[in-house]
């Protein structure tokens, strides 16, 4: 959850949407974002909406405290409720994020859950997912959350190198997240992903093919794999200044993603997403294809983004004030925007065309429907049957994906 919040219009009081946002809501999907701020440490390369201990001493008093949380949190499901009025869906999706989701009681995180639950339902097959640091769980949590409904879990691996590790400010030690896949495994979860982060400073192609074998030895079914990215205010990229670590290049980017590309396939994964592979279409995010393909869904917690019917809105970003918005009856929304429809066939182009399914060329304008017959001729996009009617990247062009979706756009 970025720490930065875009500007927009102000949010009603009461959270109340536009009637047409509702307009045909029971045909689309719906998911529940869960944000939950909390951090034990700080990541150096972290930029994400969340606060350590001593982050909030002092700032937000009992109202910003993890202890009451899940209790202001299931304030807001109800809130959504309340806003979405007679909306007959149930909820398909479940993703608890964060900062650490597991540094709380699981039954705090099962009582969130319940409150969707009870608020909406859930659908027969619903995605009910947490994210975990390795060092945050144990087996007998993992028991209970998978006793309280979650059937998904994706650990923060980042890497099997401990020099690696320490350049992320990561605190588990090498080995911990393949041991919390098998005790995932134990106690029931049918789906585990592992996240892992390629071009640290100072990780070597064969410090990455470490981590990857590691990573696919612990049996997974899923394997997000990111390019770190370097934000502006972070720990990290005030080392890098310094001089203290080297900044890793773009073409270092493109090899370790080749190296994955390589040993996820020859292990039977597949991508479905430029940055995210499955060993088959069950074990695939669900959430996150929600926000892929512009479903609706309701972001609750602090600095949470949520969407539905063309509306998007995000919340206050400090517990502290999130809190006191719910207390006082308030929708903790800070601002809004609503889509236009030029504004929606942008974004399908920028998030569909990562998708292993590609974009409809239907949706390219004039300049972007010759920018894609280029990046055909180029190797960028798939020619032949797999790619009728729509714009499906190659490898190669799924290593420039941002530029031609650039050129897509126009």
């Amino acid at each position: 959850m970025p720490s930065a919040l875009p500007d927009g219009e102000p949010m009603p009081d009461d959270g109340a949407l536009p009637r047409p946002a509702l307009a045909g809501a029971a045909g689309r999907p719906l998911g529940f974002y869960l944000h939950v701020p909390y951090c034990a440490t700080r990541c150096g390369y972290c930029d994400f909406n969340t606060y350590t201990a001593s982050e909030l001493r002092g700032s937000g008093g009992a109202l910003a405290s993890r202890d009451n949380y899940a209790d202001t949190l299931v304030e807001e499901i109800r809130l959504a409720r309340k806003v979405l009025g007679d909306d007959p869906r149930q909820v398909e999706t479940v993703f608890v994020g964060g900062g650490t989701p597991t540094l709380l009681p699981a039954a705090d995180l099962g009582r969130m859950l319940a409150a969707i639950r009870d608020e909406f339902g859930l659908a027969q097959d619903a995605e009910i997912t947490t994210e975990a640091n390795p060092e945050s769980v144990d087996p007998r949590y993992l028991a209970e959350l998978r006793a309280g409904g979650f059937n998904r879990v994706s650990f923060g691996m980042q890497s099997a190198r401990q020099h690696v590790l320490k350049i992320l400010d990561r605190t588990h030690t090498p080995g911990r997240p393949e041991a919390c896949v098998a005790e995932a495994r134990a106690a029931g979860f049918d789906h585990v992903n592992l996240d892992l982060i390629y071009g640290t400073p100072g990780e070597t192609d064969d410090d990455w093919r470490a981590s990857l074998d590691a990573a696919l030895g612990a049996g997974p079914d899923h394997v997000s794999a990111y390019a770190l990215i370097v934000e502006e205010g972070t720990q990290l990229a005030r080392r890098i200044r310094r001089g203290e670590v080297p900044m890793t290049d773009d073409d270092v980017h493109a090899d370790r993603y080749l190296i994955a590309e390589e040993r996820l396939a020859a292990a039977g994964f597949r991508w479905y997403e430029v940055s995210n592979w499955a060993t088959t279409d069950a074990a695939r995010c669900r959430h996150n294809e929600l926000y892929w393909t512009g479903a609706d869904w309701w972001g609750a917690g602090p600095g949470a983004h949520s969407h539905v019917g063309g509306v998007r809105w995000w919340n206050v970003k400090h517990p502290g004030a999130y809190a006191q918005a719910l207390t006082e009856g308030r929708s903790p929304g800070a601002g809004r925007e609503l889509l236009t429809d030029e504004d929606r066939r942008v974004e399908r182009i920028l998030l569909e065309l990562r998708l292993a399914d590609g974009c409809p060329l239907d949706l390219l304008a004039p300049a972007g429907t010759r920018a894609a017959e280029r990046a055909l001729a180029d190797g960028l996009l798939e020619a032949g049957p797999y790619g009728e009617g729509r714009a499906v990247l190659t490898l190669r062009g799924r290593l420039l994906a941002d530029a031609v979706v650039r050129d897509l756009v126009d």
